[in-house]
């Protein structure tokens, strides 16, 4: 019970709100369930799936290692967001099965015109980094 309390102090640091629209990709059998419902907890409503086709407050991209070039997926994460949205990066922790180099995703952030806000250890297995678009506007 601790460790989900903990949890909750940093889901709530990331900047989720209720009411967001939050759209989640990378879903798979390896996520955290407790985390993902911490996170509804605050939205107060369900996170959207890939099928979702309007813009959106927030993304929650699990991002693994061998799911592809990090970089597109923040690009193609950028076009759903509303202008002052965020994206929160879930990547397992180091020494972790798909474990994401610090460095690949502050060069895949940079690249896509993002820098990040926050990093925290979430769960045992996932680390969040908030990702945000620099303070004077993204085109």
């Amino acid at each position: 019970m601790g460790q989900s309390a903990a949890n909750a102090g940093a889901v709530a640091k990331l900047g989720f709100a209720p009411k967001q629209v939050v759209l989640e990709l990378g879903y798979d059998e390896d996520v955290d369930d407790d985390l993902r419902a911490q996170i509804e907890e605050i939205l107060q409503t369900a996170l959207e799936d890939e099928e979702y086709d309007d813009v959106v407050d927030a993304v929650l991209l699990w991002w693994r290692d061998d799911d592809g070039d990090l970089t597109d997926a923040l690009v193609d994460a950028l076009a759903t967001l509303e202008d002052q949205g965020f994206i929160v990066l879930l990547t397992p922790k180091v020494g972790r099965p798909g474990e994401v180099d610090a460095s690949d995703i502050a060069e895949a952030a940079n690249t896509s015109g993002l820098q990040a806000s926050i990093s925290l250890n979430l769960t045992n297995e996932w680390s969040a980094t908030r990702l945000v678009a620099p303070k004077s506007g993204r085109r």
